[in-house]
């Protein structure tokens, strides 16, 4: 049996209207779904501090060589077979920064337009060298404030103006605990991984019926679903967990297709993906991704092993498949991933081989609705003499709170930035991303389609003839 999208769509409203009293509908079958009707932001925190020099790098002009008298045996070569890739603007310009060459996922995605750079920053109104209190700030969106209780995903998400309430999964933190940002969130769901989100008590026999289980057998996962049944604090919070496990059991997640990296990192974000794909109201999601406390032993680039160019490879790996991946389900235009850490690290190398606490750092922003190539805020550059009053560091010239503010605004249609960032006044947007419902017109492919003649234009582009049914597809959408 096949079903058009909109017979699907009435046959879903029919059976949540024929259920008025019973169970929600649950299950969302990937195959017949659409790309989504709102916006997903996906925060990605890079846990230790990035060092941020090296994986967006100097490589030219004078800052190349305040940036090699800074890290004569830990800087990234500017040319031969382990330099920096260079990034150039969408006129082939060049920008004088490059990316490390494991990056080359990040730098494809740069070259499509789908992946923009923000110079200087972090947070602007509080200096702090503790991993422990950056990320606190960050995750809570209170810069010098830890006692708000809350975090700023879950303000954002109590605020959002299109959530009615019938999503089944409106935020997700993929960890083995409640994320911070996501503090005193009722709503959010966490979990390590779909596989694991079930009750893991008594013997494994004992946990839930199985298809060699005795005829009528009853596993205590199934007993237990009934016994919530009444209105007391602890059986309604027994429904609400009770829901969420059926959310995720009855959802076709899948362990990632042939050729996704490998990485727990990688499979985190495939979780996400199909969270995505499947619809189930996914807005915010929330992952980490940590080993970048790099005081020692850091590496560079090259033959051999370095430390350093294994995690950038990992990162770049799985961010460029998490994006393929959308893209080729038709969510992509409506997924933007924000990439950030607590601070950067020192410009000068330490006597160890390593990267000390710093200030300022690039954070990255990527997906189909990002005004992409381009590097946003300002480079203050890395003379000595710039850098002295912040103690050494890159400074911060951009208040991370503007980044986010400006998806939420422009594609999650929340302009409460009072409550998700409170004491925050200086939002400004940067043309990070377009407006909700706009798409980039590729005016230029178009122009090259269309001549005033007889005969129309032959087309024998691939990769154009994929960029105008895109487009073609995010209008229909």
């Amino acid at each position: 049996m096949t079903l058009t999208r909109r017979e699907f769509l009435k046959g879903t409203a029919a059976v949540t209207a024929g259920a008025v009293g019973g169970p929600a509908l649950l299950f969302a079958n990937p195959a017949f779904a659409a790309a989504n009707g709102h916006d997903t932001v996906v925060h990605l925190f890079l846990r230790g501090g990035l060092d941020g020099l090296n994986l967006v790098v100097p490589i030219s002009g004078n800052d190349r060589s305040f940036y090699e008298q800074a890290r004569p045996n830990l800087s990234i070569a500017a040319t031969g077979t382990y330099a920096a890739l260079p990034l150039t603007l969408g006129t082939g310009a060049a920008t004088g920064f490059g990316l490390h060459p494991s990056a080359s996922g990040l730098r494809d995605l740069w070259n499509a337009g789908h992946l923009a750079i923000v110079h200087g920053c972090g947070l602007a109104t509080s200096v702090t060298r503790s991993h422990f209190d950056a990320q606190l700030y960050i995750d809570l969106g209170t810069p010098g404030q830890q006692g708000i209780g809350s975090g700023w995903l879950t303000r954002a998400m109590n605020t959002q103006p299109n959530l009615s309430g019938a999503e089944k999964l409106p935020a997700l933190g993929v960890a083995s605990r409640q994320p911070a940002g996501l503090l005193a969130s009722v709503q959010a769901l966490t979990m390590a991984s779909p596989s694991d989100f079930a009750l893991n008590a008594g013997a494994w026999s004992w946990q839930t019926a199985r298809p060699d289980s005795p005829v009528g057998f009853r596993g205590v996962n199934e007993t237990l679903a009934g016994l919530w049944a009444g209105t007391t604090a602890l059986e309604l919070g027994g429904q609400r967990a009770d829901r969420a496990l059926q959310v995720i059991a009855r959802q076709s997640y899948s362990a990632p297709p042939a050729g996704w990296p490998t990485s727990g990192f990688a499979q985190q974000l495939w979780t996400i993906a199909q969270s995505i794909q499947f619809d189930l109201g996914l807005h915010y999601a929330t992952l980490d991704l940590g080993g970048w406390d790099t005081h020692d032993g850091q590496g560079t680039a090259g033959s051999g092993y370095h430390y350093y160019q294994n995690k950038i490879a990992e990162l770049s790996q799985a961010l460029s498949a998490f994006y393929a991946a959308l893209d080729a389900s038709g969510h992509a235009s409506r997924v933007t991933v924000v990439v950030q850490s607590e601070f950067g690290r020192r410009v000068r190398a330490n006597a160890n081989g390593g990267t000390d606490h710093g200030y300022g750092n690039p954070v990255l922003v990527l997906g189909g609705p990002v005004n992409g190539r381009r590097f946003y805020g300002t480079w203050s550059g890395l003379d000595p003499e710039i850098l002295s009053p912040h103690f050494g560091d890159v400074p911060v010239t951009t208040d991370h709170r503007q980044v986010l503010s400006e998806i939420l605004v422009r594609r999650m249609g929340n302009t409460d930035l009072a409550t998700v960032f409170p004491g925050y006044t200086g939002y400004a947007p940067l043309g990070l991303v377009r407006d909700f419902g706009t798409v980039a017109k590729p005016l230029p492919e178009l122009r090259r389609l269309y001549k005033p003649a007889a005969k129309p234009a032959a087309v024998d582009d691939p990769d154009l003839l994929e960029r105008l049914l895109r487009y073609v597809r995010e209008l229909v959408d």
